[in-house]
């Protein structure tokens, strides 16, 4: 999904269409997760993308987003540009640490 979101439209409360926007953001990382993933791959994951526009966009960790987001809408301004693309995760097994070894012995 690569989509400019205007903060400021004639007619709907700035509050409402912010949350609005982050709806609709929500439900596109649900739709994306939902999908079946191909063999191998444990997760879906998302390269992140967020500025005002997408020439100035920089690429920022998922959990920071929503963060972004209200700041953007503190600093009264226009627009913002986010650009998120799923991409397949794999998960990284733990380290064996001596406690988990322990609780398996018991």
């Amino acid at each position: 999904m690569k989509k400019t979101y205007p903060l400021h439209v004639e007619g709907k409360h700035p509050d409402r269409l912010l949350e609005a926007t982050k709806h609709e953001i929500r439900k596109y990382i649900k739709r994306e997760q939902n999908k079946p993933r191909p063999a191998g791959v444990d997760f879906w994951d998302f390269d992140c993308r967020f500025g005002s526009s997408p020439a100035t966009a920089e690429v920022i960790p998922m959990a920071a987003l929503t963060e972004r987001i209200n700041a953007y809408a503190a600093e009264k301004a226009d627009s913002f540009y986010v650009e998120l693309l799923a991409k397949p995760g794999v998960r990284r097994p733990r380290p064996a640490t001596g406690a988990d070894e322990a609780e398996v012995n018991d």
